[in-house]
């Protein structure tokens, strides 16, 4: 008898897709990743809600899956790895795992425009260089961490190989910028919290330095000049 088949991943849609097809369940497409929350009451309570929902992504279907437990709430965040990202495979893990949390007698809050905290997001730390494979080492040692796409890249992103950590990424440089912060921070978020965060951004004393680029990101900055980027998955495909 023959070896029985692989299974192949079935694509996902574009990123708009992906956003469409999580966003009624009460989850949110950030920086590549399906991310929720579910609010609960103590450890004892996340931590039994933590319990059923590995028992529903068991492995394979629980690569890229992680689960940040608090007294509060438990952080969903699935996450598979690239160059494969999300597939259609992912975004059913997404409906069980949300049918799950309704049978304990949860919901999946993203937190988006409620005002009552803030909302699912991703952050990253970008670097601006001249030279970026002169540099990196040094990041990638004092952080500990290690490399996104394999030693074979390097100029490429590192991360935390515990994902507690953000993502550090670097940004060519032509030229020096002496009077200008050359590490930012990227804060990927929901693309329907955009108008709140921006708004909250300027009302705090921050400044709009460019929507260029948007709805893909924002540069901001703070009254002292360091910038920051308010970024979605939005504008990304063409």
């Amino acid at each position: 008898m023959g070896q029985p088949a692989v299974p192949v991943p079935v694509p996902a849609p574009d990123r708009a897709g992906i956003s469409a097809a999580v966003h009624d369940l009460g989850w949110r497409y950030v920086l590549g990743a399906l991310c929720t929350a579910v609010p609960v009451a103590g450890l004892a309570q996340a931590a039994g809600l933590a319990a059923a929902l590995a028992a529903v992504a068991a492995p394979p279907a629980d690569r890229g899956l992680r689960l940040d437990l608090r007294a509060d709430r438990v952080l969903i965040t699935l996450a598979p790895p690239e160059p494969a990202g999300i597939t259609g495979a992912h975004l059913a893990l997404v409906r069980d795992l949300t049918a799950e949390v309704r049978r304990a007698g949860r919901d999946t809050e993203p937190g988006t425009g409620d005002g009552t905290g803030r909302s699912v997001q991703q952050l990253e730390i970008a670097i601006d260089a001249l030279d970026i494979a002169a540099i990196r080492p040094f990041w990638r040692a004092v952080l500990g961490y290690r490399d996104e796409a394999g030693p074979a890249d390097p100029t490429g992103a590192l991360v935390d190989p515990y994902r507690q950590g953000p993502a550090v990424w670097f940004q060519a440089m032509d030229a020096p910028r002496p009077q200008r912060n050359r590490i930012h921070l990227d804060v990927s978020v929901p693309h329907d919290e955009v108008p709140a965060r921006l708004s909250a951004a300027l009302a705090a004393g921050g400044a709009l330095v460019s929507r260029a680029q948007a709805p893909a990101f924002w540069v901001l900055a703070d009254v002292e000049g360091n910038e920051a980027c308010l970024s979605t998955w939005q504008g990304r495909d063409g």
